[in-house]
């Protein structure tokens, strides 16, 4: 099914001035440059029924099909026949279900229509809880026969899944209206080696004492048609494919449909499983949701998750930390490392982003942030944008992201976006995405050779197509834009 797209014009109004702005990054080697002039543009908006988000374009080996790019974001779960068939795309469709799941949906793009959302279709989503893809979200104002029969499974589902403690799969998790968090990773596998999979993380959440946890899940695909999926096996796991028909079992003679496969839990080489920080009710959760890149055949996994120290913190005070596990196969067992602590005490619902630049033996650095108090139009949300001085794990621990008091997500170093926002002047710069290489380092669309990367993000704050505020997530813009590095000039 393809994603209806309609691309209004960008905003573009400059900043005043109109000056180019720069700042010094790179431990003083570089600085990175933005102007009035910096290109921009509005990259899908989806109709009121549909969300687009935590998209990442992957530049493939093939110029030909299935490349020369593979899109893969996150979205709402494929609705109901019937329900599609009655209402249509309704207009007040909320995220509203936490044990609702995503979806996965991957498309192939041409290389001169790298800016616009392609058409997708959606891959895989959530398999774990009965009735999941029909209460992906709510109409507040709607009590169709349909719906109200769909509340009762999904209410259903809940149950049986939490008295069996029963993974709900969420390839993509949901974004609800006030989670910014989740994403699914695509890398390359050990090509080099013969292997012609792609590799997916993504994210997963099981039931816990205190709500639910989330879990890295693992799947795979080698032509972006099809996917398979690591489940649970006796004994062991196995790759099985995604929506496969499960074998029939037996009881007392009847034929009785089995359960859908359980996805397994990715684990380290301890054995030991890969899950978020905290458990949390509802909406809460965090954690996992990063990036990988390849450096010397080595899969370099960075995410964010809560302090462990501040599980029981109310949200807003829950700081997070910068991780890194590392391996050499993204598709064998028990291969990733324990995770190293890079960065602590970072603001709450901080995002990071983490690849090789492009061109450079060092780390580009992508966070959510807001500009300083002092910056024109005020302390609005951006994003910012650092370089290592090299390829250490070191070197991004040494960078400094946030100025004092770091809670409250101030920092120099933004890239000053300007598409996007609302009447009042606000943005919502969040679930941000780029372009990079087979092996998850930065590239750029071929229009834009000289610059340092191309970044993608939802604005939640932005007007959605039919100009209702129905939902912060439904039918929200998603926008792109570049940026400029340079060396820095010597001083005189």
């Amino acid at each position: 099914m393809a994603l209806v797209v309609a691309l209004p014009e960008a905003s573009a109004a400059p900043p005043p001035g109109g000056n180019a702005a720069c700042y010094v990054t790179g431990g003083g080697a570089l600085e990175i440059c933005r102007s009035a002039d910096e290109a921009e543009g509005v990259y899908a908006v989806p109709p009121p029924c549909r969300f687009v988000h935590d998209v990442q374009i992957l530049r493939l080996k093939e110029t030909g099909p299935p490349g020369p790019l593979q899109v893969i974001y996150r979205a709402e779960p494929p609705r109901p026949a019937g329900r599609q068939s009655e209402e249509g795309c309704p207009a007040d469709l909320r995220a509203t279900d936490p044990a609702a799941g995503g979806a996965v949906r991957i498309g192939r793009q041409v290389e001169a229509l790298a800016v616009t959302l392609p058409p997708t279709d959606p891959r895989f989503w959530s398999e774990g809880l009965k009735g999941g893809a029909s209460t992906e979200a709510s109409g507040p104002r709607r009590r169709s026969r349909v719906s109200r029969q769909a509340r009762r499974e999904a209410r259903r589902a809940a149950r049986e899944a939490g008295e069996t403690n029963k993974m709900t799969f969420r390839a993509q998790a949901q974004a609800p209206e006030g989670d910014p968090s989740g994403g699914a990773m695509m890398v390359a596998g050990r090509d080099w080696a013969g292997d012609p999979y792609y590799a997916i993380l993504a994210t997963a959440t099981e039931p816990a004492a205190e709500g639910r946890r989330r879990v890295l899940v693992q799947a795979r695909t080698y032509d972006f048609q099809g996917l398979d999926l690591r489940v649970t096996a006796d004994p062991g796991t196995e790759w099985k494919p995604f929506g496969a028909e499960p074998e029939p079992g037996r009881r007392r003679g009847r034929s009785r449909p089995t359960a859908p496969p359980t996805p397994a839990r990715v684990l380290d080489e301890m054995g030991r499983p890969i899950v978020g920080n905290c458990a949390a009710p509802g909406f809460e959760l965090r954690g996992l949701t990063g990036s990988i890149s390849v450096i010397d055949r080595v899969y370099h996994y960075f995410y964010t998750d809560v302090l462990p120290a501040d599980c029981s913190a109310p949200p807003a005070k829950r700081r997070m930390a910068l991780y890194l596990r590392t391996s050499r196969d993204p598709l064998a067992e028990r291969t990733w490392s324990a995770p190293v602590t890079l960065i602590e005490n970072l603001p709450a619902e901080t995002e990071i982003r983490v690849a090789k630049a492009r061109g450079m033996d060092r780390w580009a650095v992508a966070y959510t942030c807001s500009r300083p108090v002092t910056a024109s139009g005020g302390p609005v949300a951006d994003l910012c944008l650092h370089y290592t001085t090299d390829l250490s794990p070191g070197s991004i621990t040494a960078l400094t992201l946030f100025a004092e008091p770091v809670a409250a997500g101030h920092s120099t170093a933004y890239l000053g976006l300007r598409s996007g926002g609302d009447a009042l002047g606000r943005f919502g710069r969040e679930s941000f995405g780029w372009m990079t290489d087979r092996y998850g380092n930065l590239d750029a669309p071929a229009i834009y050779p000289d610059k340092g990367g191309f970044l993608t993000w939802l604005d939640r704050r932005a007007p959605r197509i039919d100009g209702s505020d129905a939902s912060s997530l439904y039918g929200r813009p998603v926008y792109w834009a570049t940026w400029t590095v340079r060396p820095r000039p010597a001083a005189p």
